[in-house]
């Protein structure tokens, strides 16, 4: 004779064969990676930007302002007091892989009455100590997929971190270089300004010689006047660098000085690409967007498993009596254990929201882990165009400024001797400040430029592989 399964136990394969068909594979993220940039055209791999790699400027003060940003600075540390509020949600939620237990202890008196009122009973004390223990079963992995998934928003909490210390870091040096630039570019109006007044004295004196008219005088006079009104904002930009710089670094503007004269002191870094495919390794940006989607996967699969029963054990024992003095007796002893299963049938759609709401976030967030690889290929690749093409400039840019200078000369050579008018000085005059300061600026745009290809690249960021070699080396 065939016995029938036990109804219990085929409800029960009947669950574990809905668990297995709500199982859930990790998205797939479908990325297209290219075999080399556009703008690089190496296919070879390069060496990890070093982490310290504003030293490469080699300037002493950049290196102390940059590393003062990474102790001081307030968003690294908001980004890191993240860290042990998402340490401490990973804690809460692997507290229900463990059992709960308590102890409890109660001293009372009760008296009671009588029916009609006409007499009172004598008070009883009662005296009792007891432990207690909880445990839910998790037969699904529901708990532990809430755990991974709080696991992955710390893990985040810690890229989250890194992108923060990265972005402080390079807007340190950005800030450093602009602030250099701009005293180069004061220092170069100045140089220009000293120039236009020589030639205005030089001009004076051919009016009063009588060899050039007022006009020339009020020109050349327009022309040191503009020159004089192009320094206040250049100061202005320094002042508000500055304080911008000192926010960085955690202090009052009152509280840092720069003290580098320019970009001169400055070394121009050379950075390689390398492969596409080691940004996936190197931008803290990208490791952040693939936790978080991990840990919205992790979601999806808890709000899959709350729809199955939930199987919990509770224990309690301890002692009670009424007389303090037999509390511990044997025969004041008591003990309780229990099972139970709770099996949602109908909660107004409350677990099916909050699936639907797990699957919508974790398909949110696999477009936003797709959108940081495919910008990450974009910010490489506008970077080494930048650095290429800016190299080129700055050195037709130079030949550019000799080319005016020289012409300066044999201008003011000629204006003294008389064989030139004073229009032609100061359209030549007016190409040579222009030139110079022109030279500055795409100066300081190539530094920016390589600035941005060490962010791009991830500059600073120490993977979790990296940390172990370095652990490993002798």
């Amino acid at each position: 004779m065939v016995q029938r399964p036990v109804p219990a136990l085929s409800s029960l394969l009947a669950v574990l064969l809905l668990g297995g068909c709500l199982a859930a594979d990790p998205p797939d993220p479908k990325l297209d990676v290219p075999a080399a940039f556009r703008q690089s055209g190496e296919r070879v791999p390069a060496p990890p930007v070093r982490q310290d790699w504003w030293k490469s400027f080699r300037s002493a003060e950049l290196t102390r302002l940059t590393e003062a940003a990474s102790v001081d600075n307030l968003d690294i540390a908001a980004a890191v007091a993240r860290i042990e509020q998402a340490d401490a949600r990973a804690r809460i939620a692997g507290s229900a892989l463990l059992p709960l237990i308590g102890a409890s202890s109660d001293a009372r008196r009760t008296r009671a009455g009588s029916a009609d009122g006409s007499r009172v009973g004598e008070g009883v004390n009662r005296y009792g100590v007891g432990l207690s223990a909880s445990y839910e079963i998790d037969l699904w992995g529901r708990n532990r997929d809430i755990l991974r998934a709080a696991e992955g928003d710390a893990l985040a909490a810690r890229f989250d971190r890194d992108v923060v210390a990265l972005t402080s870091t390079a807007s340190t040096v950005q800030l450093y270089v602009r602030i250099m630039a701009g005293r180069d570019r004061i220092r170069i109006a100045r140089n220009n300004l000293d120039s236009a007044q020589r030639v205005e004295r030089l001009i004076r004196d051919r009016v009063e010689a009588g060899t050039a008219t007022a006009l020339d005088l009020a020109q050349q006079q327009s022309v040191v006047a503009g020159l004089r009104a192009d320094i206040p904002p250049i100061e202005l930009a320094i002042e508000e660098n500055t304080a911008s710089l000192a926010v960085l670094v955690g202090r009052a503007p009152e509280r840092v000085a720069v003290a580098g004269s320019g970009m001169g002191s400055l070394a121009l870094p050379q950075v390689r690409a390398g492969l596409p495919s080691e940004l996936l390794a190197r931008r803290p940006d990208i490791a952040l967007a693939e936790a978080r989607l991990a840990a919205a996967n992790a979601d999806v699969q808890a709000a899959r498993k709350a729809f199955f029963p939930s199987i919990s054990l509770t224990a309690a024992g301890g002692f009670e009596s009424i007389a303090l003095s037999s509390l511990f007796n044997p025969g004041a002893g008591f003990y309780s254990i229990g099972a139970g299963l709770v099996q949602p049938i109908f909660e107004g759609w409350r677990l099916q929201g909050e699936l639907d709401f797990a699957r919508g976030r974790e398909a949110e967030l696999l477009q936003g882990y797709r959108r940081a690889v495919i910008g990450a290929f974009a910010d490489v690749d506008r970077a080494l165009a930048a650095v290429r093409k800016l190299a080129e400039q700055e050195r037709l840019q130079r030949e550019s400024l000799e080319s005016s200078r020289r012409a300066y000369e044999l201008a003011g050579q000629r204006l003294r001797e008389g064989t030139v008018d004073i229009v032609t000085v100061l359209n030549v005059q007016q190409s040579l400040f222009q030139a110079e300061d022109a030279l500055t600026q795409v100066r300081l745009a190539r530094l920016l430029a390589s600035i941005s290809l060490y962010q791009a690249l991830g500059g600073g960021f120490v993977t979790a592989d990296m940390r172990a070699n370095a652990a490993r080396a002798p």
